[in-house]
């Protein structure tokens, strides 16, 4: 049995019977990487010993029975911007080379506290800006499907690293796509909880009003597994929503009669490619056989959607990377005679060119004279985008539409035009600016053997009804078995 493409519960069965202890599955992992990661690229830090320490004790306490949970024992892999104690955090920067925090982000936490056992930290886009893990300071990560082809971005590691079989399960963020785009590229599920479901106490900020931790797996139901793992309010993360947490896999039941779809006309126009639409066409179909009804809709302010992310987000980049000046923690340029060039030489030496412009734009949009115009304007074309979701769900269950506009492009394609580069996460961002769950589940591979990626969204804090679409549609059709051959 090749560990890495069975479910949680058949895992979960193998300890049960004796016939798997929690360092076979760690064991198989660092075997795994070993034998791929060269040229995959996923992972920027291993923490072996550190992980081999804490499945022997979980191995103590499956031999007494006291194992408890689904997750107990399975290997994960955590995005670089997501804190964990002592174990190298970077965020993929030079600015971040060798800071080691001294607290677990509240998600790590809670996976620790359900069994799980950290096998490192994913490479990503610096600072998770990017959408094709292109803007690493350390390396490229590759698609394992085909790796002269990008993985996605920021989460790119996180999902390359489920698709290659070297970890069970990831975490990654999703400010704009991050974890979708990722995800359809790589031809794993992906999803983006409500803002608010998931704790961001050690995530470190990139735009802390769009940012959400969320889960990278194989299948819906694992999935939904490790969404409930890491859901909750938390009192270190004011924004965390005072909500029960559902039992999510309690609505996987394959059941959609009844259900009403809305497809946005928006995100079947220009720009996405015929065997994108007729890929998402071909899934509403199955849908439908299912006794799912579905009607084409409007979001019709989807095309303010780009640039409104784009000053908002960039905005509250330039704030929360403000605190990135070499006094504290982190790099300092060892250049420059004053305080201020220290300030100037560490940010110039150690943030990429794409973190710069991000900065440069977020600042430029913030300043006396400009603020009115640009970011107040983009806030307040968000209110008209979140509308245009609230209107929809007043007569839907869901949304269906593309991941993505295309399947993955070429590494080195797009790094020059950063315009383009951009429009690639054109069909995730307006789900960040309404707050509202999406996933990407697959849904076939283009004429080049690339996966495609199907997005389900949901009304706020209903992610039951997104995973019960998702379910019953990967059920139905045999996409999510199709592996990449490295």
């Amino acid at each position: 049995m090749d560990l890495f493409t069975s479910s949680l519960r058949e895992l979960q069965t193998l300890f049960d019977k004796k016939e798997l202890k929690v360092t076979d599955l760690v064991d198989a992992s660092y075997k795994r990487i070993a034998e791929v990661d060269e040229t995959v690229s996923a992972f920027l830090t291993l923490d072996e010993e550190g992980a081999r320490n804490h499945a022997a004790q979980l191995d103590e306490k499956l031999a007494k029975g006291e194992a408890s949970g689904l997750l107990f024992g399975m290997p994960i892999g955590i995005k670089d911007n997501i804190v964990t104690k002592n174990l190298r955090t970077t965020c993929a920067s030079k600015i971040l080379e060798n800071f080691d925090p001294i607290y677990d982000a509240t998600v790590v936490e809670k996976l620790r506290q359900a069994g799980t056992v950290t096998i490192g930290k994913l490479n990503m886009d610096e600072f998770a800006m990017g959408s094709s893990n292109e803007n690493s300071a350390y390396k490229n990560v590759r698609n394992p499907w085909n790796i002269e082809y990008v993985p996605g971005g920021s989460s790119g590691g996180s999902a390359a690293a489920v698709a290659a079989g070297e970890v069970l399960f990831s975490l990654g963020s999703d400010t704009g796509g991050s974890i979708r785009q990722p995800a359809a590229y790589c031809g794993v599920v992906g999803l983006k909880p409500t803002y608010g479901r998931v704790s961001r106490f050690g995530l470190v900020a990139f735009a802390s009003s769009l940012d959400q931790i969320g889960p990278i797996t194989n299948t819906v139901e694992d999935n939904a597994f490790l969404l409930e793992a890491i859901s909750g309010i938390d009192p270190l993360d004011g924004t965390s929503a005072n909500l029960a947490v559902p039992k999510f896999t309690d609505a996987l039941t394959g059941d959609v009669k009844g259900l009403r779809i809305a497809v946005p006309k928006e995100y079947l126009g220009e720009g996405v490619t015929e065997e994108v639409k007729n890929s998402v066409l071909g899934a509403l179909k199955v849908l439908e056989s299912l006794g799912a009804t579905w009607e084409e809709v409007s979001l019709p302010h989807s095309k303010y959607a780009l640039a409104t992310y784009y000053l908002l987000s960039s905005s509250e980049a330039s704030a929360n990377l403000a605190r990135f000046d070499g006094v504290r923690y982190g790099y300092r340029s060892p250049n420059g005679e004053t305080l201020m060039d220290m300030y100037k030489n560490t940010r110039a030496e150690g943030f990429g060119t794409e973190v710069k412009r991000r900065i440069m734009l977020g600042t430029f949009a913030l300043s006396s004279g400009y603020y009115d115009a640009y970011y107040k304007k983009a806030q307040q074309v968000r209110t008209l985008i979140k509308k245009d979701f609230e209107d929809v769900f007043e007569k839907y269950d869901v949304i269906i539409g593309p991941t993505t506009p295309t399947p993955a492009f070429q590494i080195g394609q797009n790094v020059k035009d950063p315009l383009t580069m951009y429009a690639n996460d054109i069909l995730t961002i307006p789900v960040n600016l309404a707050g509202v769950p999406g996933i990407s589940v697959p849904c076939g591979l283009s004429e080049q053997g690339l996966p495609l990626g199907l997005q389900i969204i949901g009304k706020h804090f209903d992610e039951s009804t997104v995973y019960r679409v998702a379910h019953a549609f990967e059920q139905a059709t045999d996409h999510h078995t199709k592996k990449p051959q490295l």
